[in-house]
């Protein structure tokens, strides 16, 4: 076998291996974010936020926590309209009137 070929096949075996990586890496921070956006839910913390966060970082490898991230936003987006129609005395749109 030429040099040419064996560089080839190490360039091939070194992108994979990054590659690879970067899929690992990508994973490991978005279930690590959903696991403490989780624990979170349940003491006093961002836990939605960091939930939200963490499928986003997920959403780009996977497609059903792309999925989910829209399921996601929905709750939070109706969490707060509940949150801001229970909360006494706060107007829904300060900027105006």
């Amino acid at each position: 076998m030429c040099q040419h070929g064996r560089v080839a096949k190490v360039r091939a075996v070194a992108r994979f291996i990054l590659r690879s990586s970067v899929r690992a890496s990508v994973s490991a921070a978005g279930f690590a974010l959903l696991a403490v956006g989780a624990v979170l839910l349940v003491t006093p913390g961002p836990g939605l936020v960091l939930i939200i966060a963490g499928l986003a970082i997920l959403s780009t490898q996977f497609s059903w926590a792309e999925r989910a991230l829209g399921s996601a936003r929905e709750r939070a987006a109706a969490g707060r309209e509940a949150a801001l129609r229970r909360a006494p005395g706060r107007r829904r749109n300060p900027g105006a009137g």
